[in-house]
C-alpha cells in the first residue's frame, strides 16, 4: 500500500430543491388556493476520522465529492426530501486546510470525530408562502441555494508519542524492528526508509506505545533537501524525540549538530520536544574513542547519552526506562 500523506481535493454540499407552484383541486374544497411546498435542503459534505485508515491514497483517485441535492417541494404543502449527507473517512491525524486562504478548518484526531467542511443550500419556497389578501392565487416560487463548494488540502500528521530521528543509516529502522512488531526495509545504503514506519512498543503498564521512524534528515531538510522536509510534519505531535546518532561514522558530532539545526530550523517547537540522545552501534568504537565521544557531546549539549547497539539488542533497557521516564508512564 501506497503512504500517501498530502492531499487537495474539492467538495460541494448539495444544492437545494426548488419550491413549486401549485393549487389544491379537491372535491368539496371550492378554495383550495396555493399549495406548492418547499424544496428539500441539499446534504452536507462531512469528514470522519476513522482509525481504519493509515493514508491518503484513496483521495488520489477520486477529488471530487458532491453530496445529494435536495428534492423539489410537492402539491399539498408537502416539503420535498433533504439531500443524504456525503460522510469522507479520513484517517486520524488528518490537519483540514482551506487551499487558498490555508486557514486550518479542523484537526482529527480521535476515531469517530467528524467535522462538517461544506454546508447543503436551503430549499426554495412554494407558492403557498406567497398568499397574501392582494394576491389570492400566487405563482410566485423560488429556486433552492446552491450548496458550498471547497477546495481542501488534507494532510496526514501520524499520531505518535515517540518519534525516532537522525541521519541516513543511523540506525533507526533496526531500533524500531528491534523494539517492536514492525518489519521496516532495513539496508546498509543512504535511504532505505522512504516513508514513515511505526511500530507499537509495550510499557511496563502493559499497554503500548506508538514509535515512528522518521526518513533520515540531511542538512537542508527543513528546507525541501533530501525526504526530511516530506516527513518533519510526523513529529510535530510526538511527546519524545529519540535522536539516534551512529558513532561508527567519521564525525558523529557533525551529524549531531546537522539534525539538532534543521529541528530548530523547521520551528513547530521540534527544538523544545524533550529528546534522548541514543549513541547506536557502540561495538563499532573502542572505549577511548568513547569516552572522547561522550566528552565532547557534554560540552556541546546537556542530553545524556545513552550507549546502544540496535544490532545486538544491548542497552535498550536502559533507554526504553529513560522514555517511560519521560513520558511518565
Amino acid at each position: 500500500m501506497q503512504f500517501i500523506d498530502q492531499a487537495l481535493i474539492t467538495v460541494k454540499a448539495g444544492k437545494g430543491g426548488d419550491g413549486i407552484v401549485a393549487f389544491r383541486r379537491e372535491k368539496y374544497v371550492p378554495a383550495g388556493g396555493p399549495s406548492g411546498g418547499d424544496g428539500g435542503k441539499g446534504g452536507n459534505v462531512l469528514l470522519v476520522a476513522d482509525s481504519n485508515l493509515q493514508t491518503l491514497l484513496d483521495f488520489k483517485y477520486k477529488r471530487i465529492f458532491p453530496a445529494a441535492d435536495g428534492k423539489r417541494g410537492g402539491p399539498n404543502r408537502c416539503t420535498g426530501a433533504s439531500g443524504q449527507d456525503l460522510l469522507i473517512k479520513v484517517p486520524c491525524g488528518t490537519e483540514v486546510r482551506h487551499q487558498i486562504t490555508g486557514i486550518i478548518l479542523g484537526d482529527l484526531l480521535a476515531p469517530g470525530e467528524t467535522l462538517q467542511v461544506a454546508y447543503g443550500g436551503n430549499g426554495g419556497r412554494g407558492n403557498a408562502h406567497y398568499l397574501s389578501n392582494r394576491n389570492r392565487a400566487p405563482e410566485k416560487y423560488t429556486e433552492g441555494k446552491e450548496g458550498e463548494e471547497w477546495q481542501l488540502q488534507l494532510e496526514l500528521k501520524l499520531l505518535a508519542e515517540v518519534g525516532i530521528i537522525g541521519m541516513p543509516n543511523a540506525g533507526k529502522s533496526t531500533l524500531i524492528a528491534v523494539l517492536s512488531a514492525a518489519r521496516p526495509k532495513i539496508a546498509d545504503y543512504p535511504f532505505t526508509t522512504l516513508i514513515p514506519n511505526l511500530g507499537v512498543v509495550r510499557r511496563p503498564t502493559g499497554d503500548g506505545t506508538v514509535f515512528a521512524d522518521i526518513p533520515g534528515l540531511i542538512a537542508g531538510a527543513s528546507a525541501g533537501a533530501g525526504l526530511g522536509h516530506d516527513f518533519l510534519r510526523h513529529i510535530e505531535r510526538t511527546r519524545l524525540l529519540i535522536h539516534v546518532l551512529d558513532i561508527g561514522v567519521e564525525n558523529p558530532i557533525e551529524d549531531f549538530l546537522t539534525v539538532e539545526k534543521e529541528l530548530s530550523a523547521y520551528g513547530h517547537g521540534l527544538i523544545d520536544r524533550p529528546r534522548v540522545l541514543v549513541l547506536n552501534k557502540k561495538e563499532l568504537l573502542d572505549k577511548n574513542k568513547t569516552s572522547e565521544l561522550l566528552n565532547q557531546l557534554n560540552l556541546i549539549t546537556n542530553l545524556k547519552p545513552i550507549l546502544i547497539s540496535a544490532a545486538m539488542g544491548t542497552g535498550l533497557e536502559e533507554m526504553l526506562e529513560f522514555v517511560w521516564k519521560e513520558l511518565g508512564v
